[in-house]
């Protein structure tokens, strides 16, 4: 049976210089979008995994590489990219948070270093090894779940399956299921974007926290997409009932796709029908007109 050893030995990699590990964040939304991370926001999820709690700080310090995966499954990991640890700096709290990629990382949740201590920052630099297998390899992780990082050397860790398409970003979902949260907003795969930029039509906020809605209608430049970019940079998206209003409590969905040629006055219309069916003028919702 083929194993993540018998990879990296071809490579010339050493296993037992190899520390693996596989990523499955506490945080829902963060896990959620670390594959996305991974995929096309290299920057950002390098540097989740550049900073880790004092025991894995020892530990990896006496690593050369690091083989990263994902969670991708109960018992699988699916493959993220192979790193050489060229060194650490200590940080200070002030430091780490100035760190590039670690402020957006703050908004999904991330807490930094524990008790305000002083902590290492690894420099891991991405390697051309396996690099064609990126989001497609994927290992079974045998054992206990919650143990997330181990030595390869000391483990059998069986590739389960090779994929002809990276898994590290799905296709996206059928319109009328989609549902977004404001962070996810923020860093939407590109094949995702290109789909909601061809799009015209009406959407739906649901705000969780007041427990009512606001329904729009996107036929502008880049459609869909370019309405949804500018809740993503501002929040409220210029609407004065959403001001002041926190977004991380905001759910996006697609109400109706129009053709994507239909003049901005019919869309328009289309989305006053919405809104008088679901009820969202004030004050029993969110919009003020």
């Amino acid at each position: 049976m083929l194993e993540l050893n018998d990879l990296l030995s071809r490579e010339g990699i050493a296993p037992e210089r190899v520390m693996v590990m596989r990523h499955r964040p506490a945080e829902k939304e963060l896990r959620e979008v670390l594959p996305w991370m991974a995929a096309e926001r290299h920057a950002v999820y390098n540097a989740y995994q550049s900073s880790h709690g004092q025991t894995v700080e020892r530990a990896l310090t006496k690593a050369a590489y690091l083989a990263s995966f994902i969670g991708h499954a109960p018992g699988r990991a699916v493959f993220a990219g192979l790193y050489e640890v060229a060194g650490q700096t200590t940080v200070t709290v002030d430091e780490f948070w100035s760190l590039p990629g670690n402020d957006q990382l703050r908004r999904f949740g991330i807490k930094g270093p524990s008790d305000g201590r002083d902590s290492l920052w690894f420099d891991l630099r991405v390697l051309p090894c396996l690099s064609a297998w990126k989001g497609k390899l994927v290992i079974r992780w045998s054992g206990i779940e919650r143990s997330w990082w181990r030595w390869a050397v000391r483990n059998q860790l069986p590739v389960h399956a090779i994929h002809e398409e990276s898994l590290l970003v799905p296709e996206m979902p059928d319109w009328q299921t989609l549902s977004l949260g404001w962070r996810e907003l923020q860093l939407l795969p590109d094949r995702w974007r290109t789909a909601l930029a061809q799009w015209r039509g009406v959407y739906y906020i649901f705000d969780r926290e007041a427990r009512m809605g606001y329904v729009g209608s996107a036929s502008g430049s880049d459609n869909l997409l370019g309405r949804w970019l500018d809740y993503a940079a501002k929040g409220d998206g210029g609407n004065r009932l959403l001001r002041g209003r926190n977004p991380e409590n905001f759910a996006f969905g697609i109400l109706q796709r129009v053709s994507p040629d239909m003049p901005a006055a019919e869309v328009v219309a289309v989305e006053q029908t919405w809104k008088k069916r679901l009820q969202t003028k004030a004050p029993l919702g969110l919009n003020d007109n």
